[in-house]
């Protein structure tokens, strides 16, 4: 097997780009390779379809809140 990790998701610090991430708190990985991340830091959660180069915001982004666009906690 590989030795070496390769980043998926993220890896250009920490923000609110579809490159960024802040404070993940959880990730799954579907049966096609798709990346799924909840952020904490940006209310968000973001997919990362197999071999993308930046993210799309699927639920929230917008701030915490109760909103329907929104997520808290």
């Amino acid at each position: 097997g590989k030795k070496e990790g390769i980043i998926v998701a993220g890896g250009q610090g920490q923000g609110n780009g579809l490159t960024q991430l802040s404070s993940p708190q959880g990730v799954v990985v579907d049966q096609l390779g798709t990346v799924y991340v909840a952020e904490y830091g940006n209310d968000r959660i973001m997919r990362w379809p197999k071999g993308a180069t930046q993210g799309s915001v699927i639920v929230g982004g917008n701030g915490r809140g109760g909103q329907s666009n929104q997520l808290n906690g």
